[in-house]
């Protein structure tokens, strides 16, 4: 193999006892995941509201902008359950750019993955320790997640991992939510596929065991638009993708049918304040249809401290350096006429 070892990595376990969770973050972490577990499975009829960063690039604006949701949600906690994005590994469509702070944990420098391993697992406790959020993160690298095994609340499988294998067999291990996006292509038939496989129990290989996987019956899916040959971007959010999408369900022998509706990426083109009209439009949908009322469980929105995005180089406080973001007035906002509107 044409590979250069550079060092060997921490396990899990050793980054786990050299930055350890106290018994009240294990206590939180269990109330928040029952709680979330209850709105996939229809017990509770709250919206989920995935918010935050398209990447966690820094622990002072991040945590900044954590708290700030700390405050919507104690004001809409009847009709809106917040989980915070802290996504530390970015895919990258071509590979090429800022991949995390998990491979890259100063955007300016070169990648350091033990320095990025401490820097996620870090802010993530960070984050229950001064607002008792447990957050999610994307599983792009599977192996990576028994690093936050202990604190996440929530996993996505991106559109571009959906297809993977050890992706899907790994989420039907975590023990948490899984939302499994439409791929690129935007085959629903892919995204159900992959649920089904992330349902199930496997036995499978992960980090140099053999394990046995229980099966996972909280993941779900998340349309997010698709790009097409002539590479331009299609929404999926819409009455009749919706109305499309439980029918394929029902044909399917899978738990606890349900749809996040990602309003950025390929749904919005990219264009962050589309994100406000289509998180209201899906809302309407849902008094249209008793069906896709119980259907669609929330939404991932993408938003930061400071509207659109910058380069990764940029000196912005609290502006994307990836996707363009919605800003914290505009997305307070609307957390605000979602909560009024469900």
């Amino acid at each position: 193999m044409e590979m250069k070892i550079k060092r060997k990595l921490c396990t899990p376990d050793e980054l786990k006892e050299q930055i350890p969770i106290t018994e009240k973050m294990k206590e939180i972490k269990a109330e928040r995941d029952r709680e979330i577990a209850d709105i996939i499975t229809g017990k509770s009829e709250k919206l989920l509201l995935i918010i935050g960063p398209c990447s966690a690039d820094r622990e002072d604006a991040v945590l900044d902008y954590i708290s700030r949701l700390r405050r919507v949600q104690e004001a809409v906690k009847d009709k809106i359950f917040i989980v915070p994005r802290i996504y530390t590994n970015k895919p990258r469509t071509t590979g090429e750019g800022y991949k995390g702070i998990a491979l890259q944990p100063d955007p300016k420098e070169q990648p350091d993955m033990l320095k990025g391993l401490v820097a996620l697992r870090q802010m993530h406790i960070r984050a229950m320790q001064e607002t008792e959020f447990t957050c999610a993160d994307e599983m792009l690298y599977p192996e990576n997640h028994s690093y936050l095994s202990d604190i996440l609340s929530y996993v996505a499988v991106g559109a571009r991992s959906v297809e993977n294998q050890q992706h899907r067999l790994v989420a039907s291990g975590v023990g948490i939510p899984v939302g499994m996006k439409n791929p690129t292509s935007g085959d629903k038939e892919v995204m159900l596929n992959s649920i089904l496989a992330a349902q199930i129990p496997h036995t499978i290989s992960y980090r140099g065991y053999e394990v046995e996987t229980p099966g996972n019956p909280y993941a779900h899916a998340i349309l997010r638009g698709y790009v097409k040959e002539d590479g331009k971007c299609y929404s999926n959010y819409h009455y009749e993708d919706l109305e499309e999408l439980f029918e394929a369900y029902s044909r399917r022998s899978l738990l606890n049918p349900g749809v996040i509706v990602d309003a950025n990426h390929a749904n919005s083109n990219k264009k962050y304040l589309a994100q406000i009209r289509i998180c209201k439009e899906v809302i309407h949908s849902r008094k249209l249809s008793n069906d896709i009322r119980s259907f669609v469980k929330g939404f991932m929105v993408e938003s930061y401290i400071e509207d659109g995005n910058q380069s990764s180089t940029g000196e912005c406080y609290g502006k994307s350096i990836t996707d363009p973001c919605l800003g914290w007035e505009k997305s307070e906002r609307l957390i605000y006429e979602m909560a009024e509107l469900w």
